[in-house]
């Protein structure tokens, strides 16, 4: 482990040495940051999955750009040309791109115009040049002239394009232009003559001026998209005379009379040589932030989205709407068993609207049916319309809610829907999974591809991996915060388990499709290697079982210390989740006590305490509604109550109830400064909420979390 690269990354997270140094090392033994993160906290001081995962990243990027110092020094070392004071400034670069600037001088080049002139022996007419000799023309020029340089006119020229290569390789240059850029560079889009954007999708960017320190990143990628599908140019404005002024302040110390070249040479290698360049980097510095904040934004709502409660012991009837085909139906009981499955066509064509009632009252009496949750696309309010006029009626006390079903198409045409539903159409997996959405987010969720959930935002535009990685880690993240119960647990969801691979899964599917259950965490352990064992257990959970301790997530390594506390206390497993573990004692004497660390015994502590502990449970429960909300019933300043189903940098999407999500803008969630609506909103969470606007031609309506003023 490089010294260097430790403090830096302590300097930079605020943590001490020591935390990195024994986070870097459980990493490089093969431990899972769910793992390192819960059973490990004695050793790293308690660091959460996000600084694990940080500290990892930012290693090798350091390790990466170490290494291509070290590239960069030798290559220059090869040449002869590296001295004491290029090497430092090389090792002291903190970024890529400074890196580069430094090594450009000694880069081997393609064919460049400099070049050409250097081979046709113009550089020490170049170098006198730049010495700012007295010279006349005839007396400068005449040594250089042979048949390849042929006039005057032809040295002087190859000379100025040898001096303007020089100019663009100076690493200081380059800096100072670089960040001239940032601070007060424009970012310029203008429509193309020929534009083709018939749904004016992108009509904000036909004539957009922006500060480059203040262009957004979810602007950044629409005007990439609009600009690569040919609907926009997009320059970066600067004042171009502000660099010549500085470069010739530079270059140019006394009245010569070759000064007009070394000008004409500024001009040419900014025009030709630096421009693009810096404007590329410019551009693409921006993209990757840009790509950062939306891979971000996208990962926060999932996790938001994955970690809703449970709506536990419910019977759910799924209802995917639908016009011509018809909607289907899918009762599913508690635990999620497919018991019913219909059909009906209460819509255009067929509009067989008591018939289809009469079929929903007869699924909602006989399987005694708590919920309905209602799939929000094509005629999903139509749907809801329908459903809540037909539940007057019903006997059994029913209620309905709108579930996101984003990605249950896909879901339910996938090889893993199949392989559970061989004998089902797909739109009777997709309402058998909008059901089970609602009983269990996060266990169906995980069946579907992460960026098909809907909760992203210009996600198409991320390079797959960096959003996959993402994705993934919140996925992980989100799975064994809430555990596992092995002998239910799907495929799709044991994936996600820490250390678990292809292979283990199998092993423990066959061994519990051979046996019916899996009893205790020890026959786990017969089952995994010691390694994937240790790393996986702990977020294994075996309800019903043959020890109590297998269903809390106490770690079997932790077993021997949890058995000393109980008898220490005078307590049993028996009393494991009952009153009589509300006892209070003072850590650091039984830390000591019974030979372990103090994060450790708190965590054993909340797990005898409650050991079926769910973090989901501490979230706000779905509204639940039993009559419709339209447009027209909205008045400005109606107090509403709605579910957050996406949050973007400008603002909160909340579903109130109609047809579409209504936006509360980032100026409209409160009335403090705030940088990002995640300061006060995240997915999932349920709001009171205000009409500020309503665009009826539009069927939109905005809305404003803060309180109108009473007049």
């Amino acid at each position: 482990m490089n010294e260097n690269i430790i403090k830096n990354i302590s300097t930079d997270l605020n943590i001490k040495t020591v935390q990195v140094e024994k986070t870097l090392k459980l990493l490089e033994e093969g431990n899972t940051i769910p793992f390192i993160a819960r059973y490990r906290k004695e050793v790293t001081g308690n660091l959460n999955e996000e600084q694990i995962r940080k500290i990892n990243e930012v290693y090798m990027y350091e390790v990466n750009l170490l290494k291509r110092k070290e590239d960069v020094i030798r290559l220059i070392d090869e040449k002869d040309l590296l001295t004491d004071e290029l090497k430092n400034q090389i090792m002291n670069a903190s970024k890529l791109v400074e890196v580069e600037d430094l090594y450009r001088p000694f880069k081997e080049k393609k064919k460049t115009k400099a070049t050409e002139a250097i081979k046709n022996g113009l550089e020490p007419l170049a170098k006198q040049i730049m010495s700012y000799t007295n010279k006349n023309e005839e007396e400068l020029v005449k040594p250089f002239l042979n048949e390849k340089v042929k006039t005057k006119k032809e040295a002087l020229e190859g000379a100025s394009y040898i001096i303007a290569e020089w100019i663009s390789d100076n690493a200081y240059y380059r800096r100072w232009i670089r960040n001239l850029f940032y601070r007060e560079g424009t970012l310029i889009t203008k429509i193309k003559k020929n534009a083709e954007d018939e749904n004016k999708v992108y009509e904000m960017y036909y004539d957009f001026v922006e500060k480059i320190k203040y262009a957004k990143g979810y602007r950044v990628l629409a005007i990439n998209r609009a600009e690569k599908e040919k609907v926009i140019n997009v320059t970066i404005d600067i004042d171009k005379d502000k660099i010549f002024n500085y470069l010739e302040e530079k270059l140019i110390k006394k009245e010569a009379p070759f000064n007009y070249i070394i000008k004409d040479a500024i001009k040419d290698s900014y025009k030709r040589l630096i421009e693009p360049s810096v404007s590329r980097e410019i551009r693409a510095e921006l993209t990757e932030k840009a790509e950062d904040e939306a891979t971000d934004n996208f990962s926060k709502n999932l996790e938001n989205l994955l970690m809703q409660p449970p709506m536990k012991e419910k019977m759910v009837l799924g209802f995917d709407p639908a016009y011509r085909t018809g909607c289907k139906l899918a009762v599913v009981d508690a635990t999620g068993k497919k018991i019913a499955i219909a059909v009906i066509y209460p819509h255009e064509p067929k509009n067989e609207k008591e018939k289809s009632k009469q079929i929903l009252l007869d699924l909602i009496d006989k399987y005694k049916i708590d919920v309905i949750a209602i799939g929000n696309g094509t005629a999903s309010r139509e749907s809801e319309a329908f459903v809540a006029d037909a539940i007057k009626s019903a006997k059994h006390k029913v209620k309905y809610i709108i579930v996101s079903e984003a990605g249950a198409s896909v879901y339910s045409a996938s090889k893993l829907a199949i392989s559970e539903f061989p004998n089902l159409q797909a739109s009777e997996r997709s309402a058998i999974s909008i059901a089970r959405r609602l009983q269990d987010p996060l266990s169906e969720l995980v069946k579907i591809d992460p960026e098909s959930i809907g909760v992203g935002m210009y996600q198409h535009d991320i390079p797959d991996k960096k959003l996959t990685t993402s994705l993934d880690f919140v996925t992980q993240k989100a799975v064994n915060s809430v555990g596992v119960n092995i002998n239910t647990a799907s495929k799709s969801l044991l994936k996600y388990v820490s250390g678990l691979t292809k292979s283990a899964i199998d092993k423990l599917i066959n061994y519990r499709d051979e046996n019916g259950k899996i009893l205790s965490r020890d026959i786990i352990k017969k089952i995994l290697s010691p390694k994937i064992y240790t790393q996986a257990i702990g977020f294994l959970r075996i309800t019903d079982g043959s020890n109590v301790l297998d269903s809390t997530d106490i770690h079997p390594e932790s077993y021997n210390v949890t058995m000393k506390l109980l008898d220490n206390l005078g307590l049993s497993l028996k009393d494991i989740g009952t009153d009589k573990m509300n006892f209070d004692i003072d850590l650091n004497e039984y830390k000591d006590k019974l030979g372990t660390d103090i994060y450790t015994l708190e965590d054993i502590i909340k797990s005898l305490k409650k050991p079926n502990r769910d973090p989901r449970d501490e979230m706000p429960s779905p509204i639940l509604k039993s009559d419709v909300l339209h447009l027209e019933d909205l008045k400005i300043g109606m107090a509403l109550q709605g579910t957050v189903r996406n949050v973007t940098p400008f603002g909160a999407f909340i579903d109130i109830g109609l047809k579409n999500d209504g936006l509360a803008h980032i100026s409209k969630l409160t009335d403090k400064f705030i940088k990002h609506p995640m300061e006060v909103v995240n997915v999932g969470d349920i709001v009171d909420c205000y009409v500020d606007e309503i665009l009826l031609d539009k069927n939109k309506v905005s809305l404003s979390l803060i309180k109108p003023k009473e007049n």
